[in-house]
């Protein structure tokens, strides 16, 4: 239990906490009283005060917008100064400084877009009309600028500076034709200064803000000229005035400015416009030098200058593709046009079997250069570019065509009169040897021509069918010119020699590729039957004297048995008759001889052949004869006189055969 102390305590402490929260409510009265007391004079004061602000606040706004007003008419003070500066600028030419000249147009043009989109005054409506009429003088003093400079910084490139950016020759043979070893890399020339081109395209891009590109491009392909002295461009110097209405600058004539200069540049290495009738008579040796030069010069043109106009173009029109592509098609079109010209005109000339090698290396050279006239000449814009050049490519292919089409015809037709009067190898027969033998070291390029004529098998057949043609008009017309032999001996050897050269010339050299083995052992067998021919011909009535049809004989029987079955022993003389008939064989033999000893084989071994198969019919027919019937004659007066040759003599008199044509070799 609780004490009465602690009792008495515990009520003490209650009262206490009864007082103190008597005394906080009080005190949270007077406070509540004295903040609304605080708070209605507040309101008051906001009430006295308001008025001012609103008086501070406007007074705050016609601050800001007088500053504003004054901020607007200093801007367009600046831009009336601006423009007072440029005009300056611009009515005094950029001869004081093409810098001060471009900020000047900058000035303007800014002029021009800060009263078209910011203000709008009658203030700014002059300015603006002032600012018209000063940009189209600019931008006709930066054409003229642009001229001025193009034309002093655009010269021909030196001869010597182009072939020592040239890389070696790869061989003998190509330094000959002026080839360049195929994919070897050029240092390309330099055809305006480095220090020229930051302000030549500054000058193109001012063009393009100004709305002036086009007269840009014009002025790049244009050099200016007296107009009294072009009295013939008047028509095109008005209709460009008209077009730009621009600046009397255009009221003189034009001509190309990077054109020209690069037709200088290719009339220095003797570049012009050629047309076919100039071909015509020009000799062939001075023809292959003509053309030697040209192919140098359609590589320089290809690899060198038009490459590096196509980068000058790129670096001047930078940014710009379609007007640049088109710039560099027109600056470089006539210049390919003259260069092809010789080419085309080459290929138009009269046909001549010699012009079919000269069109070879023109096809050649073309054809290796396609894949830089590609590069060089891509895009839309010179397409006509690309295909003047597969145009030349065709042409030549065609030509070629055409030439060797027109050789086989001249070949089948040459004159059947013009014979040899020993039988020995026709001029013609090895002058078709030989112009095949050159003409298969161009097997590339004709395999490319004649492709169209190989129905698309991947073989070479069309390639075949064309040196089996020519071969075939050789053959066609030397069976005429055999004909025109009154000794059908001689024809036939003529044959045999002309057809052996050809079997030999073409077996000798690459060109055997071409030939199947049945091809050349045709042609074989025809030598063989020809020279057999020949044998059967030539020595018929020598064999004829050594038959023993038609003899008797009044031989003994002791000799009867030695001589063998020769006719029945009737007693009768027939000495004479056996005398007659050596003396046939003698004046027969050796008028064969006599008359073959001019004649011609010129191959060795087919003359020693054919020599040897003579003797081996003959001889043994001669020494059965002798054996048979010179017994009868042998003991006569003079027998040396029937028997004249012994078989060894015989032989050697056949040794002596063709043998005139040989030792004169």
């Amino acid at each position: 239990m609780v004490s009465a102390a602690e009792a008495a305590l515990l009520r003490a402490k209650a009262s206490q906490l009864r007082e103190a929260m008597r005394r906080s409510e009080a005190v949270r009265e007077e406070s509540a009283a004295a903040v609304a007391s605080v708070g209605g004079r507040m309101a008051a004061v906001d009430d006295a005060v308001r008025p001012a602000q609103a008086r501070t606040s406007s007074a705050s706004k016609v601050h800001d917008n007088v500053a504003k007003s004054l901020q607007a008419v200093q801007d367009v003070v600046r831009q009336f100064d601006l423009v007072r500066e440029a005009e300056s600028v611009i009515l005094d030419g950029p001869s004081k400084g093409i810098s001060a000249y471009l900020d000047a147009v900058d000035k303007l043009r800014g002029a021009e877009d800060f009263f078209t989109s910011k203000i709008s005054c009658k203030a700014g409506d002059d300015v603006l009309r002032r600012v018209d009429e000063l940009l189209p003088k600019a931008a006709a003093e930066l054409e003229t600028e642009f001229s001025r400079l193009l034309s002093k910084c655009s010269k021909p490139v030196e001869l010597e500076l182009l072939l020592n950016c040239l890389p070696s020759r790869s061989s003998s043979k190509d330094s000959a034709e002026g080839r360049l070893n195929a994919g070897a890399a050029c240092s390309l020339p330099t055809l305006v200064e480095p220090r020229y081109m930051p302000l030549l395209s500054k000058l193109v891009q001012k063009s393009v803000e100004l709305g002036h590109h086009k007269q840009f491009l014009r002025i790049y392909r244009c050099k200016l000229l007296d107009i009294t002295n072009c009295r013939t461009y008047l028509q095109y110097t008005v209709n460009i005035f008209q077009d730009l209405c621009t600046h009397n600058v255009f009221l003189q004539s034009s001509r190309d400015i990077r054109s020209s200069t690069l037709e200088l540049t290719l009339k220095q290495l003797g570049v012009e416009y050629v047309k076919a009738e100039e071909v015509h008579n020009v000799q062939i040796e001075s023809l292959n030098a003509k053309i030697a030069q040209w192919i140098q010069c359609l590589q320089i043109a290809v690899k060198l200058l038009f490459a590096s106009e196509r980068i000058l173009c790129d670096q001047v029109f930078k940014g710009n593709h379609g007007s640049k592509d088109h710039c560099f098609a027109a600056v470089t079109s006539k210049s390919l046009l003259t260069l092809l010209s010789f080419g085309e005109a080459i290929a138009k000339s009269k046909s001549s079997p010699e012009k079919v090698f000269s069109l070879l290396d023109m096809f050649e050279a073309t054809l290796e250069i396609q894949s830089e006239v590609e590069a060089v000449f891509a895009g839309d814009e010179c397409s006509e570019n690309r295909k003047s050049a597969i145009s030349l490519v065709k042409c030549l292919a065609e030509a070629t065509k055409k030439t060797l089409g027109d050789f086989k015809d001249n070949i089948a037709k040459e004159g059947p009169k013009s014979t040899t009067t020993d039988g020995d190898v026709h001029p013609v027969t090895s002058y078709v040897g030989n112009y095949i033998k050159f003409l298969f070291d161009y097997q590339s390029s004709l395999k490319l021509i004649f492709q169209e004529s190989s129905n698309g098998d991947g073989t070479n057949s069309g390639l075949v069918s064309e040196f089996t043609g020519v071969v075939h008009a050789l053959e066609t017309n030397l069976d005429v010119k055999a004909k025109q032999y009154k000794d059908l001996a001689l024809g036939n050897l003529f044959l045999m020699n002309n057809i052996s050269y050809i079997v030999r010339s073409i077996c000798s050299s690459k060109v055997k590729d071409l030939f199947d083995d049945d091809w050349v052992q045709r042609r074989r067998r025809i030598v063989q039957q020809h020279a057999t021919q020949y044998k059967r011909v030539a020595w018929a009535k020598v064999l004829d004297c050594l038959s023993s049809q038609g003899l008797t004989s009044s031989v003994g029987s002791a000799i009867e048995g030695t001589l063998g079955s020769i006719g029945s022993y009737s007693g009768t003389t027939s000495t004479s008759v056996i005398k007659a008939r050596f003396r046939s064989f003698n004046k027969q033999f050796e008028e064969v001889c006599q008359t073959q000893i001019n004649w011609a084989v010129p191959d060795k071994e087919l003359r020693d052949n054919l020599i040897l198969t003579v003797a081996e019919i003959l001889s043994p027919a001669y020494r059965s004869f002798l054996k048979r019937f010179g017994p009868l004659v042998e003991n006569s007066h003079n027998a040396s006189k029937y028997m004249k040759y012994t078989p060894e003599a015989l032989e050697q008199e056949l040794g002596n055969l063709f043998a005139k044509k040989s030792l004169q070799k």
